[in-house]
């Protein structure tokens, strides 16, 4: 049997939370309980990743409201888009991808320096997304997939143009239908993205670097 669900247009009452890593059942001024998921997978980083000396700064993904939402959205089928009863994310999907992604490269110890689009720091790259799928997509199975989907870019922070472009998907079946089983879900999704997003990320900026090398010679 699928899980409780509520159409995307009815949004419960905000609740103030003290969250833990793991799922939480709070009730905090709510009529019913809420279950706050906060996703934090740890990636280990490609012995084939390449070592760079430039600077990276990387900017929060863009995504259309319904999307960066805190609820939980779950499409049952192509059509619908719904989320889930008395659950929420800590924080919101832009936010979650922004810090794995920069946590993933901060920790692969493969790059000078990464930072936060505003941080003031002088880079040389600048990672741009758009966020355009993060929900629990049925897509005609008994159990659904934490499916995320991004499209990033990787610019030139001298020339500003865009060195390439590529689009990321993950869709991970959930071990069952109930919302714990889904967030774990996306947190397998959300590690795997990271790295696929750090790895490319990495190889791209350092065959553009090399590029820009020889033809200066």
């Amino acid at each position: 049997m699928r899980p409780t669900l509520r159409s995307a247009r009815t949004v419960g009452a905000i609740v103030m939370v003290s969250v833990l890593l793991a799922g939480c059942s709070i009730v905090g001024g709510s009529k019913e309980p809420v279950t706050v998921y906060a996703p934090d997978p740890r990636v280990a980083p490609d012995a084939s990743w390449p070592e760079v000396t430039w600077q990276l700064e990387i900017a929060r993904p863009d995504a259309a409201r319904a999307i960066d939402s805190l609820r939980i959205a779950v499409r049952p089928t192509p059509d619908e888009l719904q989320v889930y009863k008395g659950a929420s994310w800590a924080k919101r999907p832009s936010e979650q991808i922004e810090d794995m992604v920069l946590r993933t490269l901060e920790d692969s110890q493969k790059i000078t320096a990464v930072a936060p689009n505003g941080s003031g720091m002088t880079a040389d790259y600048t990672l741009l997304m758009e966020l355009r799928r993060y929900e629990a997509d049925y897509a005609g199975n008994g159990v659904p997939a934490a499916t995320i989907e991004i499209n990033a870019k990787l610019l030139h922070a001298r020339s500003q143009t865009v060195v390439a472009s590529r689009t990321f998907l993950q869709a991970v079946p959930a071990g069952g239908t109930d919302t714990a089983s889904v967030a774990q879900a996306f947190g397998t999704a959300l590690g795997t993205l990271a790295h696929d997003v750090a790895g490319w990320t990495l190889a791209t900026g350092d065959a553009n670097s090399r590029t820009q090398a020889s033809a200066a010679h």
